[in-house]
């Protein structure tokens, strides 16, 4: 540590040099930009979008571009000329390796350094000039008459290597057909930036309503901050060449001229594309929450569920549990007063407020992509008071591949209300119900559904004996 601090003096008085590593360099900061917009994708990626203001001469020249992101995928970036005249690239670095003492060091191996000490009792100051010989572990210095492995003093670096920046930084060797000023447009792909989907329902005393809230969540881990970004994000699940990002020609950043509180959202391709209609500044390592949908009243519909297992079908299994757990669930349609729109994936956190008015959390569930017009299940936990108890009273060999077996399944409803539970039964193979207690349907070819009243305080008891063949 004390070394990482003597080094630290040691370059402080360097930083004022930094942003130009070459004299002949012409930079560009975050004072140069014009318009940032982002586009984010579910997948940690992002397209970037950088205009700047620079001032360049006709013909060859070196323009550094700084503050870009430190995750940035080189080999997408595509830098062109907004004005009249052609600009071309004629080659381009991403120099990432940011400087540190540590860094500096490191850069230095093999090359000379100043040593300062100073005398704690007299002030004096004696400067020795040694070689660096290795920084792995620790620092390896040569005198010219000794080795030593440890630095007492401070380190003087006559200059700042070139390919060490205090920034992320594209540096961009071009040729343009025009001189002077000019707006200049850099696009690329980067890491660091992903977003999802944040979804709070609070229901209503008597569980057939919602208010639903969805807030969009950002974050930026990319190393650098967008400040005043037009912000646009893409639901739907893009595929990426992870050897071959391209960009196929850059995209303009458009300012919205009426803020409104929700984004605008459209089709792209096969996706969504959803565009906040107020600029936001990202900062690196923020995690920044915007307003998706706000949808007061909407209908849903909450259900109690036993589900089976196709296993004891053909075999025999006399007992198949007591205080079976029940699922509760909570659906929706997407449709309807402020719905309606197609609903990225994210989580969906439920509230119901107690006898004095606190919002209580009582489950969450994730939803996938969901457009308009499907409808969303969201499975919130089991339910304390309504259980089970199922089991096999008979079983039969019919023959190869075939079986008979009967069951019964006792629902108990501890509540001071009746209850309606689906008892949903997944049966396998070609399958005949020979005989049921009660009316079921037959929701797939391979699941059969009962619609089961339990009295409030009391039980309800269903048998059923069905003949499956494979």
């Amino acid at each position: 540590m004390r070394r990482l601090l003597t080094l630290a003096l040691g370059i402080a008085a360097m930083l004022g040099s930094v942003a130009s590593a070459d004299p002949g360099e012409r930079v560009s900061t975050l004072a140069d930009q014009r318009a940032v917009g982002i586009t984010i994708y579910n997948e940690n990626l992002a397209l970037v979008r950088d205009r700047r203001h620079v001032v360049l001469p006709r013909g060859e020249s070196q323009l550094a571009l700084r503050d870009v992101s430190a995750r940035m995928q080189p080999e997408t970036a595509l830098l062109q000329s907004l004005g009249s005249g052609r600009l071309s690239v004629l080659e381009q670095n991403f120099d990432y390796d940011l400087l540190s003492p540590q860094k500096l060091l490191e850069k230095y191996v093999g090359r000379d350094v100043n040593v300062t000490r100073t005398n704690p009792q007299t002030g004096e100051r004696h400067t020795e000039r040694a070689r660096v010989l290795a920084t792995n572990n620790g620092v390896v210095l040569r005198y010219a008459d000794r080795i030593e492995t440890q630095v007492f003093g401070v380190l003087s670096f006559p200059e700042l290597p070139p390919d060490l920046r205090d920034r992320p930084t594209l540096v961009t060797d071009l040729s343009t057909t025009t001189d002077g000023a000019q707006d200049v447009e850099l696009t690329y792909l980067s890491g660091g930036l992903s977003w999802k989907a944040d979804y709070t329902a609070l229901l209503a005393p008597n569980d057939d309503r919602i208010d639903l809230r969805g807030m969009i969540t950002l974050q930026n881990q990319s190393g650098t901050t967008y400040r005043d970004a037009a912000v646009q994000l893409v639901a739907g699940d893009v595929n990426v060449a992870r050897d071959q990002l391209k960009v196929f020609g850059a995209m303009s950043v458009s300012r919205a001229p009426t803020p409104v509180p929700q984004p605008a959202e459209e089709a792209l391709f096969e996706y969504h594309l959803y565009t906040l209609q107020r600029h936001t500044t990202v900062a690196d390592n923020q995690t920044k929450q915007v307003e998706l949908l706000t949808a007061p009243d909407v209908q849903v519909v909450k259900t109690l569920e036993l589900r089976g297992s196709p296993y004891y079908y053909s075999s025999a299994n006399a007992d198949l549990g007591t205080r079976l757990k029940v699922a509760t669930y909570v659906s929706f349609r997407n449709q309807g007063g402020d719905l309606g729109i197609p609903l990225p994936k994210g989580t969906v956190r439920v509230y119901k407020r107690d006898s004095i008015g606190t919002a209580q959390f009582v489950g969450s569930d994730n939803i996938d992509h969901t457009p308009k017009g499907e409808t969303i299940r969201l499975h919130l936990g089991d339910s304390f008071d309504v259980t089970a108890n199922k089991k096999q009273t008979d079983f039969k060999v019919l023959g190869p591949g075939t079986w008979e077996s009967a069951y019964e399944i006792v629902l108990h409803n501890a509540k001071k209300t009746p209850e309606t539970v689906l008892v949903v039964e997944p049966i396998p193979g070609d399958w005949t119900m020979l005989s049921s207690s009660a009316d079921y349907k037959k929701t797939s070819s391979s699941t059969t559904t009962w619609s089961m009243r339990v009295p409030a305080e009391g039980s309800t008891t269903l048998t059923y004996r069905v003949r499956v063949h494979w």
